[in-house]
């Protein structure tokens, strides 16, 4: 199968589970025999770029002309079976179905946020869940500044929002959700259940599996206050005041909070703020884990450090809502504490942490759970019966551009246009 990927990669100076995410998958179907090309743009460099570059940069948000031009003369001159869009946020636009319109060439798309109905996609608002927008236009998302704290900075992702939405419904025959939570959410909000299918993220294996009770608890991802950090640590000084569960806490990552995680632990000998760790500090740190911690505060589409910690035979201990819900059987696999309280969050880690034969046995049942669900081999399987099932219901639509005065809407806005995070 020839396949076209197309996907705006996020900045490299922050973890993006997104990033990954396309790059496994690329490399799962080129082991397998497919024949995978890219077609890519960076946030990184929008850097490089001029002032009146930069300036310009919120105007391609909801349509890139010449990203059109460019990707269908490439989809006509290597004629592929399916073209793959994950992320076209900011330099690519929606205008990437036009072209595979234009070429005759079926688009599926991976869902791995809810950017379809919620301009900074994280269905959050001031550490809060958030459905103002759900089915209805985007303006409340522009009154309160949504994406970065900033009016301005949201206009071009809601103008994307509502000029396109329409083309994403008919100019793609397969969406992939990467959760039955996330696929939920989405139809509730109007989106064509047809054409939604889950199809959870697959994992590697990770070369390095727990053999021992582990060394820490770890958190590992984006240092945003989505990803629970300001909860995880006042948990934390919850049970430093109680003696400790006896291991420390890990914190590996970059993002806006890094300042405020750095200061909470300088100084501490129960919590080791490591920075941004590589793909093998990051298998490594894994599996010397009592247990990984996901106490994300916003609705996780997936979760991709909890199947990361199955695959390596660690338990996880995550929110319970979102993704994570389907994702560990709470008691069995893993732990879940009540979403946004810091005393359930304590418990739920001096109750992993003190347990080692329990601790163990889940261990045990999170790798098998990753073996059934989420192994190359089930992710491959799924990924190919997608591009399967969009050829055989290939139709055309997302031809037109959106109308040019929605266009001046965008002016103003951002110039570091790149969405905070991609989520795996």
């Amino acid at each position: 199968m020839r396949v076209l990927v197309v996907h705006n990669r996020y900045a490299s100076a922050q973890p993006s589970g997104e990033n990954k995410v396309v790059d496994q998958e690329a490399a799962l179907l080129r082991e397998a025999g497919h024949r995978v090309e890219v077609f890519e743009r960076r946030s990184d460099d929008i850097g490089a770029r001029s002032l009146l570059g930069k300036a310009a940069v919120p105007l391609l948000v909801p349509w890139n002309p010449a990203v059109r031009a460019e990707l269908a003369a490439r989809l006509r001159t290597e004629r592929p079976d399916v073209v793959h869009v994950h992320n076209v946020f900011p330099l690519l636009s929606p205008a990437v179905l036009a072209a595979c319109a234009d070429a005759g060439v079926p688009a599926v798309a991976t869902l791995h946020n809810y950017a379809q109905v919620c301009p900074p996609g994280t269905l959050q608002r001031d550490g809060r869940p958030c459905t103002e927008c759900v089915g209805s236009a985007p303006l409340p998302a522009v009154r309160h500044g949504c994406y970065r704290g900033s009016r301005l900075a949201t206009v071009p992702l809601a103008v994307s929002l509502s000029v396109n939405r329409r083309r994403w419904w008919s100019g793609v025959e397969r969406f992939f959700c990467i959760s039955a939570a996330q696929r939920d959410v989405l139809v509730g909000a109007g989106m064509p259940p047809e054409r939604l299918a889950v199809k959870h993220n697959f994992v590697p294996e990770p070369g390095a599996r727990r053999t021992g009770a582990g060394e820490h608890l770890l958190f590992l991802g984006r240092l945003a206050e989505a990803k629970g950090l300001r909860l995880l640590m006042a948990a934390w000084d919850e049970l430093a005041a109680e003696g400790g569960v006896g291991v420390p806490l890990v914190i590996a990552g970059a993002g806006p909070l890094e300042p405020e995680v750095a200061a909470w632990a300088a100084g501490r000998d129960d919590v080791r703020f490591v920075g941004l760790y590589d793909m093998a500090e990051c298998r490594q740190a894994v599996a010397l884990s009592v247990a990984v911690v996901a106490p994300s505060t916003w609705l996780e589409t997936f979760g991709l450090v909890v199947v990361e910690a199955m695959a390596a035979g660690v338990p996880a201990v995550a929110a319970g809502h979102g993704a994570f819900v389907e994702l560990i059987e709470d008691g069995v696999t893993g732990l879940l504490h009540r979403p946004g309280e810091p005393a359930s969050l304590a418990h739920c880690l001096r109750r992993i942490a003190a347990d080692h034969a329990r601790n163990q046995e889940m261990g045990q049942a999170a790798r098998r759970r990753y073996e059934q669900g989420f192994s190359p081999a089930v992710g491959l399987e799924r990924l190919v019966e997608g591009y399967r099932s969009a050829i055989a219901g290939r139709s055309g639509g997302g031809d037109s551009p959106p109308p040019q005065e929605t266009h001046t809407l965008a002016r103003g806005g951002d110039t570091r246009a790149s969405r905070d995070e991609g989520n795996g």
